[in-house]
């Protein structure tokens, strides 16, 4: 018994003295013919779990390497493997390592993407500029943290006069990428950015209940008038839309193309391996009447499957599994080879979507926003929607993802973890794939006599100018079957002091007609739409009357969207808080749990209760 506690006493004590014999590998990989950099290269130690990836510079680190002498490999889609071989590694040294690839002809638009399984990534990188030999410098001072998301910048508007801005105008929106990622942030111990925080997508994550529309429109309108829960001195509208639900028999077949990334910026354990499984779990939803190719771009893009018959589930799933991440990201590639295999297999009449998942980092090719959305704009009215899914965190392109999915006719989401794979692949596939409504627009007109000011909560980026209600020509959301829609307005009453003060004009006089006086009207929203292969545009409307109601008698939905709407105000710590505060929050978040068959509302509470602990 002894012999066995001294034997475990000395290989403790030796796994300590020993456990800073390491060394690193460091350099630049570069074309041999131009010198240009090639971001995403692939760069390891044979016969080792230990590699990195070339940043956008072309330069790698390899940190961690135990003493001893190694073959180095390189490799790139595109490039022939390199590999260099006896390099030693002593104690605390850094050896530079320059690659020079040389260059061969890819034949074809099918690719096969190649990379080393399960390696322990290099991902910080090294501030100093070393040429060549080794060099000693201390291990904790060369590494630095680096984080590229982006994300737009938010500017909530404030309170708008309705005398003068009498109707408000914009998208139906259904984007729900914003509340995973905050999500991912919270649970990671961090607050997240304000301008990750898009209030809207917080609300419209969870869905409501609220009753089926007629059978000549797809969507109901639904609307309440309470008390404002964190401002005594103002109201709360809530307006609800419900898309109609889809039978097993009134679902259409689906043409889908699964757009891939397969960069080496997706060889993170929540980038590509999640994404692989995510696909599984759509793959199986799927059924003979369904057919599904896969897209995959890297530096380069190619069709790893040709559109295959959704029964061939095997042979889909096989083509998942040999997913592998390296190289750089030729997005730009990848959409257009995208759009074109969804062209070729179009289905009339059916489903015919993209769905595009990727961290956003674009860098090769059509790699600007602008670009890739002129292309997507051009390609929209093909009817082939866009979905968009966003995967990781280090250098997620927020923004980039959220106007893609705007622009292409679709959706965009955030899939943080395998749970929320399944609300969107499994639990939400008909909304999620089938879109009932394309363009809708949102317009409310305010009764002066009723409202003196109000402001949209949320929506920011999805405002539309009056005149854009009735033109066809301009761009909105799109609805999938069974989604909702929440909106919600906080407003200052017509008799109420304080903000939405108006001023005499000196050329102009604003008049009110006799009829909204004597009405009990709050106000009007009209929806207009088209159907999904239609071209012209459809409109219907619906009426708030009054009184206000006490918010503690309004409805389950109009409070718990609230409390969501607090959240997020309080994450974006906005200037329109009013007392809000995450213990109400709770409190009003518990108390309108309801039907929760997938536990959503109920992880709302414990992630503002986690919110709460981080903000003070």
């Amino acid at each position: 018994m002894k012999t066995s506690r001294l034997i475990i006493a000395f290989l403790f004590v030796s796994t300590l003295l020993f456990a800073e014999e390491t060394g690193i590998i460091t350099g630049k990989v570069t074309d041999k013919d131009s010198g240009d950099p090639l971001s995403g290269a692939n760069v390891f130690l044979e016969g080792m779990r230990l590699g990195a990836a070339a940043d956008r510079t072309g330069k790698y680190t390899i940190r961690n390497i135990p003493t001893g002498t190694y073959t180095l490999v390189s490799t790139f889609m595109g490039y022939e493997r390199m590999q260099i071989r006896d390099i030693h590694i002593e104690r605390d040294s850094i050896i530079v390592v320059n690659i020079k690839m040389i260059s061969s002809k890819i034949e074809g638009e099918r690719v096969e993407v190649t990379a080393l399984r399960n390696l322990v990534l290099a991902d910080k990188a090294s501030p100093l500029n070393i040429q060549g030999g080794v060099v000693a410098v201390p291990m904790n001072e060369y590494f630095i943290e680096h984080n590229t998301e982006e994300y737009d910048r938010i500017y909530e508007s404030g309170f708008l006069d309705v005398l003068k801005k009498p109707l408000s105008t914009f998208a139906a929106d259904v984007d729900v990428a914003s509340y995973g990622n905050i999500r991912r942030y919270i649970m990671r111990d961090q607050v997240p950015p304000k301008d990750a925080v898009r209030i809207e997508e917080c609300v419209n994550y969870f869905t409501y209940d609220y009753p089926e529309p007629d059978k000549n429109i797809p969507l109901s309108i639904n609307m309440e008038y309470a008390d404002c829960p964190w401002n005594d001195e103002h109201k709360l509208i809530h307006i609800g839309l419900q898309g109609k639900k889809l039978s097993a028999e009134d679902k259409k077949p689906s043409n889908l193309v699964f757009l891939l990334d397969v960069s080496g910026s997706m060889r993170d354990p929540k980038k590509l391996p999640l994404l692989k499984k995510s696909f599984k779990l759509l793959v199986n939803q799927l059924d003979n009447k369904d057919q599904i190719a896969i897209v995959v771009y890297a530096g380069a893009a190619g069709i790893v499957l040709p559109s295959t018959s959704g029964s061939e589930k095997k042979k889909i799933l096989a083509a998942l599994d040999q997913l592998q991440a390296g190289g750089s990201t030729a997005g730009g590639a990848g959409i257009r080879l995208a759009y074109k295999t969804a062209k070729e297999n179009f289905i009339k009449g059916g489903n015919n979507r993209i769905i595009l998942a990727t961290d956003g980092d674009f860098n090769v090719g059509i790699s600007s926003t602008s670009e890739l959305v002129r292309f997507i704009e051009e390609k929209r009215d093909d009817g082939i929607f866009l979905t968009v899914l966003g995967f990781g965190m280090g250098n997620y392109k927020d923004n980039r993802l959220q106007e893609l999915a705007d622009r292409g006719n679709g959706n965009h989401a955030y899939i943080d973890n395998i749970m929320e794979a399944k609300k969107v692949l499994v639990h939400e596939i008909t909304s999620t794939l089938f879109t009932i409504a394309k363009d809708v627009k949102i317009q409310v007109e305010f009764n002066p006599t009723k409202i003196k000011s109000y402001r949209l909560i949320g929506y920011e980026n999805r405002r539309l100018e009056d005149k854009d209600f009735v033109d066809d020509k301009k761009d909105a959301g799109e609805i999938g079957a069974g989604h909702t829609v929440t909106v919600l307005y906080e407003v200052v009453p017509e008799n109420a002091a304080g903000s939405g003060e108006s001023y005499d004009l000196k050329y102009q006089q604003t008049t009110i007609k006799q009829s909204a006086k004597k009405t009990d009207e709050i106000l009007t929203v009209r929806i207009r739409y088209k159907e999904p292969d239609g071209r012209k545009s459809k409109e219907f409307s619906s009426t708030l009357r009054g009184p206000v109601s006490e918010f503690s008698k309004s409805s389950e939905n109009f409070q718990f969207s609230a409390c969501v709407a607090e959240f997020a105000m309080l994450l974006r710590d906005s200037e329109f808080k009013g007392k809000s505060s995450f213990d109400h929050v709770i409190r009003m978040a518990k108390n309108n749990i309801g039907k929760d068959p997938f536990g959503y509302r109920n992880e709302f509470v414990d992630l503002v209760e986690r919110a709460s602990i981080l903000a003070d």
